[in-house]
Order: structure tokens, then sequence, then C-alpha cells
């Protein structure tokens, strides 16, 4: 079991997943280092009259991204030690 948590904590780094908001005008992509890897904002979505609505857009996508990747990498240890809840794993 040591060796394939070792395993899957070695793959957590190599998981990403991405998230947008506002309807897709900012997009985020992490790793599971809870890195950000990359950040997209369209065009449409900078409005220097409301530079605060822009930074909301940002955190949220970040945000979900990151809750994706944690899930995906919380789902893949709970296989290898049968469901149970191991603090500080992850």
């Amino acid at each position: 079991m040591q060796q394939r948590m070792a395993k899957i904590q070695e793959e957590a780094s190599l998981k990403t997943a991405e998230a947008s908001a506002g309807g897709g005008v900012v997009t985020a992509l992490v790793n599971g280092k809870n890195q950000l890897v990359s950040l997209t904002i369209k065009k449409e979505a900078v409005d220097p009259e409301d530079v605060e609505m822009l930074q909301d857009l940002v955190v949220a996508a970040v945000n979900e991204a990151l809750v994706k990747v944690q899930a995906e990498i919380g789902q893949e240890m709970s296989k290898a030690t049968g469901g149970l809840n191991i603090p500080g794993l992850f």
C-alpha cells in the first residue's frame, strides 16, 4: 500500500484540472501541486471601469480548478486506501 500511495502522490503532480468563470471568459488550469499553470482571459472580460469583476472571475476560476484537481487526487487516494481516511495525505 505504501508503494501505491507513493506512486499516487508522484502522479498527483502530473494531474491538471481546468475551470472557467463568467461563461468562459476566464479559464484557469492548475496542476496537482496546487500551482496555476495557465490563465486565459478573453478580451470581453476586460473592462477598465469594472476591474473588480475581472478579479472575482479570476479567483472563481482558479478556486474551482483547485477544487477539481484535489477531488481527483482524493478519489485516487481513496481507491488506494480502500476508503480509509488517513490524515495528512492530501
